[in-house]
């Protein structure tokens, strides 16, 4: 399966009148208009402030760096020096993936002087507020000084923001955003919205850089949850981007904040709309982009779910029956688009009167979503007056109120998808690597401890693309001996969490699912390492 676009169903245009000549940021409301004019004014600048500022540390240890494996590694072979401090860094676990900061790509600028035993490197962690940086510099003093032939160790201690792992392959305006994540519920009057918003400033008060996108076009929730001044949207005239309103810091799109109340169209538009909305939107850089799905399982959910990679889906859902029957649906549509569900919010679940807890809508629910699909984490949220009332009041419940209960959840709920969204990203990044030294490429699939081994020339002979067979005869246009025995991809990508592209030297990308790679004839003898040239 391959990343759909939506289809060219009438845009939103982008436009001026004459009294807006003169100069300025314009509302998407006069942009929504039938016809085009030229503009040739600068933007204004929006100004970004952060509401909580006191958590920063701890969502630097939640949101611990997930990069791809650093080249470096391989110098265990090409030197006995490397090899042995490379392998004494391996001991330090991260606590996080309980995998070795060699492994995670954490080791940079290795420089030995073996003459005068004098040892250099860096630690490039993902943020520089992480709390566990000197524990990280600690242990790797130690354990590289405990080789005999060092004398002396200098360890560099730095940070680089975690990059999205597949920019190059999407619309401009999602490239540095590095996780999305949907709230998802495929049934309306679940407190989904509430579940999207909330979620959303608890991680900007963690110290998170977050956007929300309000999806739902017939009926956006996000203009009455929020209070941001400026309650209308504006366009980069030049650019002819959106550029989202702010609220505490953090960033926000919907078609509510573009004068048009709710949408009365048909659904292929209503596709188009928000695709546009949301690939088009002047994002800049975000940890994290919060999209609140609208109910069902229709184009608009297979639009988003199918033209943006996500990173992971948190499911929301109440303790009827009724509620989990829908919900379940929503859980296989992602399953099918390779999405994982990290987390299950079931909402008005509880409330506590007389010191007794009751549960007036029944019992089970959620937890039915958690067994039958194996998703790893439920959150209860209780009937609170003042959750419902913070949702209508245009201040969400987590700012309100930081230190209440709800917000507690809505923590628990941060730290969770912070995590998970950190592993899935470090087995994405690793799940399918070359190998030069045995001129092999390796498979571990997401959520799957098989690893295996692939002969490069196999997986370049199975391209099912057109380029290689005829889509109407079937007839396999790519035959054996096209491809040398030695071919070895010069590039291995990310495509969302269900595929990479190699790139070979012929020019040729092939897609290459999870599914086909691992249908496709394994290596059984595996070839002796050899010394890979630096």
């Amino acid at each position: 399966m391959q990343l759909l676009h939506a289809p060219s169903w009438p845009h939103l245009s982008f436009q001026t009148s004459d009294r807006n000549s003169k100069g300025g940021l314009l509302s998407l409301e006069k942009c929504l208009q039938l016809s085009t004019a030229n503009c040739s004014f600068q933007p204004q600048k929006l100004e970004r402030s952060i509401w909580v500022s006191h958590k920063r540390n701890f969502f630097s240890f939640c949101a611990t760096k997930a990069t791809s494996v650093e080249a470096g590694s391989s110098a265990a072979s090409s030197g006995t020096a490397e090899g042995d401090v490379l392998k004494a860094l391996s001991q330090i676990i991260d606590p996080d993936f309980g995998t070795d900061i060699v492994t995670c790509g954490f080791v940079k600028d290795l420089l030995i002087d073996e003459a005068s035993g004098e040892v250099s490197f860096r630690l490039e962690l993902t943020t520089p507020a992480c709390p566990i940086k000197d524990m990280f510099e600690q242990q790797a003093n130690e354990v590289v000084a405990r080789l005999p032939w060092v004398k002396k160790v200098a360890v560099t201690m730095s940070a680089q923001p975690a990059k999205p792992i597949f920019a190059g392959d999407l619309p401009a305006g999602l490239r540095r955003i590095s996780n999305i994540v949907a709230v998802s519920s495929c049934k309306g009057g679940v407190g989904k919205s509430t579940v999207a918003v909330n979620l959303a400033y608890t991680l900007a008060g963690m110290g998170a850089r977050v956007g929300v996108f309000d999806a739902d076009v017939y009926g956006p929730s996000l203009p009455t949850m929020v209070s941001p001044e400026n309650r209308l949207l504006e366009m980069n005239p030049e650019k002819r981007t959106i550029i989202p309103t702010d609220y505490l810091g953090v960033k926000l799109v919907s078609f509510g904040f573009a004068g048009q109340g709710r949408a009365i169209m048909r659904g292929p538009m209503v596709s188009g709309v928000i695709d546009q909305l949301l690939t088009t939107s002047e994002w800049g850089e975000l940890d994290y982009l919060v999209i609140d799905m609208p109910p069902g399982t229709g184009d608009i959910q297979l639009t988003l779910c199918q033209v943006v990679p996500l990173t992971a889906a948190v499911i929301v859902t109440t303790p009827q029956k009724l509620a989990f029957i829908d919900v379940a649906k929503g859980v296989r549509m992602f399953s099918k688009l390779k999405v994982p569900c990290v987390a299950v919010v079931e909402n008005m679940s509880h409330f506590d009167a007389d010191g007794k807890r009751y549960y007036p809508f029944g019992r089970g629910s959620g937890s039915q979503v958690v067994q039958q699909f194996g998703i790893p984490h439920l959150f209860d949220l209780p009937i609170r007056p003042t959750l419902s009332a913070s949702g209508d009041s245009g201040t969400p419940e987590v700012v309100a109120d930081p230190q209440g209960e709800v917000a507690q959840t809505f923590q628990n709920l941060g730290v969770c998808v912070v995590q998970q969204c950190a592993k899935i990203r470090q087995q994405v990044s690793t799940a399918v690597t070359y190998d030069k030294s045995i001129k092999a490429i390796r498979v571990k699939v997401p959520d799957s401890e098989e690893e295996f081994l692939l002969h490069p020339a196999t997986v370049r002979r199975n391209d099912h693309s057109a380029q290689s067979v005829d889509e109407w005869t079937g007839e396999q246009k790519l035959q054996y001996g096209d491809i040398p025995e030695d071919i070895e991809p010069e590039e291995i990508r990310p495509m969302g969490n269900y595929a990479v592209s190699i790139t070979w030297p012929d020019g040729f990308s092939q897609i290459a699912p999870y599914d086909q790679l691992q249908m496709i004839e394994r290596l059984v003898d595996v070839p002796q390492p050899t010394a890979v040239q630096s």
